[in-house]
């Protein structure tokens, strides 16, 4: 966990909720109150940001005692208990909708993203979630997916040089693109790895003849296309497969001999699991 990005994160989400007060609960518990609640799992899936929920905890109110029970990327079911915890009401209510929605939706993303990688089982591909991620909410949403057993690719535009088909064509062609990508390292000293994203087979062609990559995204590839391009890049480059990949269909890809698979769908589109905060 990064804590300078969780302090920030957590600080501003409260602030977003409370504004001057929560005058519900000022105004219907009195002050000094105790109580106690518990995280209860109300649908089947594999639990995620149960060390976020301590810190939010912690830091709506260090005297709130949290006691957990099941840990960030175990298997849950309904009626299962996550944690408890005791302290003061007002900073138990005040908490509770920002743990709850964080670990719906970390949940549901590390649901989805293991459920794909266990359908990856028996082939070397592994899933690679992307920047398609909720703004404010990309460290959360690509914490999960690493919960969930998936890989992180770049974290956001200054990790990796990703040269897609709108750089290709705004740079004048994949040559000029490669080469001045590979320029910019040598100029400013910078150590990233570049990917270029091909089209089509010509394309990939190209790049198979110029070099100074690392990786190959084979975008929007039909099967056999795909299959033919592993072929033709035969262990030269990393290949990642990407576009139109969803769960029913990703092992078909990881079938072509693929690297890595990326996947939108594990952050963009995905259910939160049903979580409740009862008092007992």
């Amino acid at each position: 966990m990064d804590k300078q990005i969780i302090d920030q994160f957590i600080k501003n989400a409260i602030a977003e909720d409370v504004g001057d007060g929560d005058h519900t609960s000022l105004s219907t518990i009195p002050q000094g109150t105790q109580g106690k609640a518990k995280l209860i799992v109300k649908e089947k899936g594999i639990l995620a940001g149960v060390e976020l929920a301590i810190e939010i905890f912690r830091q709506v109110d260090p005297l709130l005692k949290v006691d957990v029970l099941l840990n960030d990327g175990q298997e849950v079911n309904p009626g299962d208990i996550a944690l408890t915890v005791h302290g003061s009401t007002h900073a138990i209510l005040l908490a509770e909708r920002l743990v709850l929605n964080c670990m719906q939706r970390m949940s549901g993303i590390a649901t989805k993203t293991n459920r794909i990688v266990k359908s990856l089982e028996g082939y070397k591909t592994k899933v690679l979630d992307t920047r398609k991620t909720t703004p404010g909410l990309r460290y959360l949403e690509k914490w999960a997916v690493r919960i969930g057993g998936g890989v992180n690719h770049r974290i956001g535009l200054y990790d990796m040089i990703l040269i897609k088909d709108n750089h290709v064509d705004y740079a004048g062609g994949i040559h000029n693109a490669i080469n001045q990508a590979n320029a910019y390292l040598k100029d400013t000293g910078k150590q990233l790895q570049i990917e270029i994203e091909v089209r089509n087979l010509e394309e990939l062609q190209q790049v198979l003849s110029i070099g100074g990559v690392d990786r190959i995204m084979l975008d929007n590839f039909e099967l056999r296309l795909l299959k033919q391009a592993v072929d033709m890049i035969d262990g030269r480059f990393v290949t990642e497969a990407s576009g139109g990949i969803v769960e029913e269909n990703v092992a078909d890809y990881a079938a072509c001999g693929v690297d890595y698979i990326s996947m939108g769908a594990l952050t963009h589109s995905v259910k939160s699991l049903d979580l409740s905060l009862k008092a007992f």
